[in-house]
């Protein structure tokens, strides 16, 4: 297995200035299998579901060659459910309901399958099951990838410092950043982040883009102006999942090769807040993904020849 995913297969209700959905699949384990999907041919998850999850999901990403082994149903309970409204700016949000359900007893079992994964992607979920996941991993993966939030900076920052040390890269935006390091200039941020344990940070900007710290230097990746933004739900993960996806299909763990990484992440990421969850990410086509990467390039693409006075 190349790539093992660890995070929420879940029910999400949405409400945004362009719509609404009252029951639809989310999670960040969904969003980043499917976005990796695209650039590998099989990779595993570790989740768990209620009884009530559709078997018509689980049809869409056993068809994306994703393996469901590690994904545990569990009889006679329901999925974990997330229930938000966005304001109209896109970026901020209220949590309106939350149901952990299967989610609040979770033992992330890890088949034997999966336990020579190279590349693993530990999606948004409570810290210290996270640190289960390595610790049943032991010291044999290549490459680890890190996505939390400021909700487990609260409740559970010894726990997220502990996580935080073993990975090599950590994804957070910069409000996260910012409270993680005590520090409000991002690069500042970065330099206190990075001494915690991961060798590269991936700071996400929203609208405005993402920047990638390595010792490196650093590198910037805008975002794409879209004439369409439904539901910003997912974006991080679908970013997640193609950045480590297109890392462990190279296999290059290169900061050039990243650099490259966060250009096809991000052009995943424009992709999923054109529809509603993860409909518009289910059905791409390679030759759309190349067109988008190609528009990314476009934005910074320019020749300069200054004449000096």
């Amino acid at each position: 297995m190349k790539l093992l995913s660890i995070g929420t297969v879940a029910f999400d209700a949405l409400e945004t200035p362009f719509g609404k959905r009252d029951r639809i699949v989310g999670g960040s384990c969904t969003y980043i299998a499917l976005s990796a999907s695209y650039f590998l041919n099989k990779s595993g998850i570790v989740s768990v579901v209620g009884d009530d999850f559709p078997n018509e999901m689980i049809q869409k990403l056993e068809s994306r060659n994703i393996d469901l082994e590690g994904l545990q149903i569990k009889e006679g309970e329901k999925t974990f459910f997330w229930s938000g409204r966005y304001h109209n700016d896109m970026n901020t949000r209220d949590t309106l309901d939350t149901q952990l359900n299967v989610l609040e007893n979770f033992d992330p079992i890890i088949p034997e399958s999966y336990k020579n994964s190279e590349y693993v992607m530990l999606g948004n979920l409570v810290p210290a099951i996270q640190n289960q996941v390595l610790d049943r991993l032991g010291n044999k993966v290549k490459f680890t990838m890190l996505d939390t939030m400021n909700l487990w900076m609260d409740v559970a920052m010894d726990d997220l410092k502990q996580v935080i040390a073993k990975v090599d890269l950590l994804t957070i935006n910069d409000e996260e950043a910012r409270q993680l390091s005590g520090e409000y200039s991002l690069r500042k941020a970065a330099k206190v982040i990075m001494k915690m344990g991961p060798k590269f940070l991936i700071i996400k900007k929203g609208e405005h883009g993402a920047l990638l710290f390595g010792e490196e230097g650093i590198f910037y990746a805008p975002a794409l102006p879209l004439e369409d933004v439904f539901d910003p739900t997912g974006a991080g993960d679908t970013f997640a999942g193609g950045f480590i996806g297109y890392l462990a299909s190279t296999d290059d763990t290169s900061f050039e090769n990243m650099k490259r990484a966060v250009i096809v992440g991000s052009a995943m990421a424009s992709f999923c807040v054109e529809k509603f969850g993860s409909e518009r990410i289910e059905d791409l086509s390679l030759e759309e993904i190349n067109e988008r990467v190609a528009e990314f390039r476009k934005l910074t693409d320019f020749e300069l020849n200054l004449a000096l006075a």
